[in-house]
């Protein structure tokens, strides 16, 4: 994304990150996401990967979104470079779990009102990386 000037006479967002709408909306996007896995059945199989308390998950992932989509780095100024499949290797990922992964996080999008633009783009690089992470 670049700041240009669309044809509609506004300008892009430099990055995802100001596009989603800063800290704040991807706070918001991380705690939907980690709220419709304790409120939706389609999402059981994903939130009793996590534990019993998400309060990390949902600390980590909004650490790591930030930084991922272009805002500050929280997350590796806390724990270095995110090394995700590496970090992600001790659970069980298949084909089920990346689906329930990017499945709940297009949701939360989708609740959160992101632009549809931004959704089909993320969505697009959260298949590639959930892709990535399967390990079965």
């Amino acid at each position: 994304m670049s700041g240009d000037l669309e044809a509609t006479g506004t300008t892009k967002p430099a990055t995802a990150f100001e596009w989603v709408g800063g800290e704040d909306a991807v706070r918001r996007l991380v705690d939907r996401f980690y709220d419709l896995m304790d409120l939706e059945p389609q999402f059981t199989q994903l939130r009793a990967a996590h534990g019993p308390s998400l309060d990390s998950a949902r600390d980590k992932l909004f650490w790591f979104l930030c930084g991922w989509l272009g805002g500050p780095n929280h997350y590796i100024e806390r724990f270095g470079h995110p090394m995700l499949r590496a970090r992600h290797l001790p659970f069980k990922i298949g084909i089920a779990e990346r689906d329930q992964w990017v499945g709940c996080m297009m949701q939360a999008m989708d609740d959160c009102q992101l632009d549809p633009v931004l959704q089909e783009r993320l969505t697009e690089s959260f298949m590639g990386t959930a892709n990535h992470m399967r390990n079965v």
